[in-house]
């Protein structure tokens, strides 16, 4: 399968990421690191985060990986708009 990456970034051994092709979905970010994986929805009028589905994630890296989305949601805002045009 071809990923269409449009933007990555490596925080803290995560790496986050979105779609090319996921722009008619609200805004959200995925995040790996290791066999771990999730999607985070970018909730922006709550300056919130809902976690959409994970994969292998232990209580400290669902904590450290929140952080790190909270520490950089607006750089995550920011990309999002800018890939998509908004």
């Amino acid at each position: 399968m071809t990923c269409n990456l449009c933007q990555q970034y490596y925080l803290s051994g995560w790496r986050l990421f979105f779609y090319s092709n996921e722009g008619s979905e609200p805004i959200h970010v995925h995040a790996e690191k290791g066999d771990m994986e999730c999607k985070f929805w970018i909730l922006i009028e709550e300056v919130e985060i809902k976690e959409e589905f994970s994969f292998n994630l232990t209580p400290a890296a669902n904590k450290e990986i929140k952080k790190i989305i909270y520490q950089h949601f607006d750089l995550i805002v920011d990309a999002w708009n800018n890939h998509f045009k908004r």
